[in-house]
Order: C-alpha cells, then structure tokens, then sequence
C-alpha cells in the first residue's frame, strides 16, 4: 500500500495527514484535528475522553479507529489515531466548535484537490506555490524549495529501492547527510534556527537549500553506481555525499568569511524580503 505523508494546513495550522494510493483517500491525525476545533490545551486528553464517551454509545469509529505511525513534535514516529474523511465529517458533529463549518467545508476541498493533483500533477505545484506565497517567501526562495522538494523525492525512492524503511532509517539518513555538510545533526540545526515542530527546509536560507539539495542529490548518485544492500552501507553513503557538499559549504565560508549555516529562520527570511523590497521602491 503505498503512502504519501503529508501536512495539510488549515487556518495555518497544521494537520498531519497520509494519502493511500489504493483506496484513494486521505488518513487525518484525529488529535490535531481535535487540538485545532477544540483549542485544547490537551488535544489527546480531550480526545481519549471523547473516545469513551463514543464507544459507550457504540459509534464504530471510536470502536473500529485505524492507527498509522505518525512523525512527532520530537522527531520520531508513534501510532496514531487517525480517521479518512467521511469518518472526520461524524466526528466533528461530536464537538461543540464555531469552526466546524468551516472545517467541512475544508475538508471536502482537500480530498478533492489530490484527486485532481493526480490527473494533473501541475496543480499539486501550483498549490504548494500557493502556500509558500500565502506565508511570505519570495518567488526565488519557491523555486528553490520545489527543487529541494524533487531532489528529496528522489532520494527516498532510492533509499526505498535499497531496502531502507521509512521512519526512523529514513531520519537516520537524513541526519548522516545534515551533520556531514552542516557540521549540525538535524535536531541541533532545529534548535540554531529556533525551530520546534516546523520544517527545517521551510527556514533555510536560498544558500542553505542549494547545499543540502547538493548534499542529497550526490548520495542518490553514489547510492545508484554503489548499490548498498546493508543499512551500514546506506550510512556511509549518506555520509559521502553529505561531505561534498561540506567541502562545497567549508569553501563558500572561506572565500566570503561569512558562516553559510544561519540562526535566520522563516520570519526574519521574509522580514529580509521586506527590506528588499523598500529600498527598491
């Protein structure tokens, strides 16, 4: 069954969703649906007792709720109760919230973009354009990012197609590449750019991008003329190409005697845009 992780947005905040391939719909993290209708300062609290109260008055969903593993504020994945569409549309009649309407209305909209998005993959583009431009950045910064996007596509599929499993082999990765270019593991970077549960490539700089887009690219071409069976080998891989990229990164420092890794995070990157933009007007 092939999956599609995801985080969705509504209202800027976030939901964490998969999409299935074979049945065509997508799995929404009930707890953070919940957090965002209810603003409960204990979403899962609220949901468990929620939970209780609909298994006692015998509702399938509380009695028959799938469980996926999701990613956590703490960078590991956990199962979590999660719900498709048409059982989120029950559940929120359950909850005493101004914004269930509108939710509804949200939630009818994202099952159908992704169908759309299949038919026509230029549209899954335009949305996440849409997005980033919604939130600030700069139409350069975009493009860069959507690179970064294929670039970590074809990365995975790689990693997939070795053996390695999605998850906690994948972080491990990811993290042998961050700390072979950036002289940072991923969690120490996260916290230079104050950064909790937020995408760290959606705080990197253009330069940033550019660099770990490098970092990841040349392991999906060692990996492909290497072909590593083992998850060692993985490793190591993913250390090699992390390092040419650090070599690059170590070289741009010493010709410009500035540090290319940054404590700037999404806000001041979009304050520095501003900025721009003023002293051209």
């Amino acid at each position: 069954m092939k999956k599609e992780t995801a985080i969705r947005l509504f209202h800027e905040k976030q939901i964490r969703s998969q999409w299935d391939d074979n049945q065509e719909k997508w799995y929404f993290s009930i707890v953070d649906v919940v957090g965002i209708l209810t603003d409960s300062p204990n979403p899962r609290k609220y949901w468990s007792v929620l939970k209780t109260r609909l298994k006692a008055e015998g509702s399938e969903l509380a009695t028959n709720c799938s469980q996926l593993k999701m990613l956590s504020s703490d960078g590991k994945y956990y199962k979590t109760d999660v719900a498709d569409t048409e059982q989120l549309f029950r559940l929120i009649q359950s909850i005493p919230s101004p914004k269930v309407e509108p939710f509804k209305l949200w939630l009818a909209k994202t099952g159908r973009e992704r169908i759309d998005e299949i038919e026509d993959p230029e549209l899954g583009i335009d949305r996440i354009m849409g997005t980033y431009l919604r939130k600030g950045y700069s139409k350069e910064w975009i493009n860069q990012r959507l690179k970064s996007i294929e670039v970590r596509k074809e990365l995975t599929d790689e990693w997939e197609n070795r053996g390695v499993t999605k998850g906690q082999e994948f972080a491990i990765l990811t993290d042998e590449i961050t700390k072979a270019w950036s002289d940072l593991s991923t969690k120490q970077y996260k916290k230079l750019k104050a950064l909790k549960k937020e995408n760290l490539r959606d705080h990197m700089t253009n330069l940033e991008l550019v660099l770990n887009m490098l970092a990841e690219a040349t392991t999906t071409e060692i990996s492909k003329e290497k072909k590593p069976e083992t998850f060692e080998e993985n490793k190591t891989i993913a250390k090699q190409g992390g390092t040419i990229a650090g070599n690059t990164r170590r070289e741009i420092e010493e010709k410009t005697g500035k540090k290319v890794v940054t404590s700037r995070n999404a806000k001041e990157l979009d304050e520095t845009q501003e900025q721009k933009k003023k002293k051209l007007k």
